[in-house]
């Protein structure tokens, strides 16, 4: 099948390119959709991060199957939608660059206490689990983020999640450190565009990008 033909998307002057060649993998990937991830804190929306979710060329026919005849509204409404996004057999690349600036340790706490939760929740969280969580929270302990810096995740349906921290905007070829754990490979990306992800911006814009490329496979 041919690669999709999308768009960049602007995210708060954070630019994600159509197109990307991720970390550790020999696959292209097309931007899925994008958006901002942030807080209410009293009564203001602070923005810590942009968010772009790329998805490896076939996923497109590949959820297409069981999702071309939904709306928008229906795509974005359902958390089995997004389910198939994060656990489809295809690889998915993901951006996160930052607005304000984080530390590792501030990254890395808040997504593993989202993914434990995820686990908690569906009655799957082992010592496998807690192992893989520990593994990633260390991976980012050293690490500072100040804003415009990003970290890569590239993550395989056969359960290996690679991790990559670019000082200089560009993309490497290899992660630099790789975990082997399915759950925690999925949950990353489910804590972002699940149920409870804190980034309703990307699902609206993960839907609405889909949406159309459905509409573009030949019947």
């Amino acid at each position: 099948m041919a690669a999709p033909s999308v768009t960049a998307v602007e995210v708060e002057n954070v630019t994600f390119p159509p197109t990307v060649k991720a970390p550790s993998s020999a696959n292209t990937f097309f931007l899925g959709g994008a958006g901002v991830r942030g807080l209410q804190i009293q009564d203001k929306f602070v923005k810590f991060t942009a968010i772009g979710i790329y998805l490896q060329d076939n996923a497109v026919s590949s959820l297409a199957v069981k999702w071309n005849a939904k709306s928008i509204h229906e795509l974005t409404e359902s958390d089995e939608f997004f389910r198939d996004i994060v656990t489809g057999p295809f690889e998915k690349f993901i951006q996160v660059t930052m607005i304000l600036p984080l530390t590792g340790h501030q990254y890395s706490e808040k997504v593993s206490e989202n993914c434990v939760a995820i686990w908690k929740s569906l009655g799957i969280y082992t010592d496998e689990e807690a192992k893989a969580i520990e593994k990633f929270v260390s991976v980012f302990k050293p690490e500072n983020f100040p804003p415009g810096t990003s970290i890569l995740f590239t993550v395989s349906p056969n359960g290996s999640l690679a991790i990559s921290f670019p000082k200089d905007g560009s993309i490497p070829e290899v992660g630099s450190v790789v975990i082997e754990n399915k759950l925690l490979s999925e949950a990353v990306l489910e804590s972002m565009i699940g149920k409870h992800g804190v980034s309703p911006a990307a699902k609206q814009s993960l839907a609405s990008r889909l949406f159309h490329l459905f509409k573009q496979i030949p019947e």
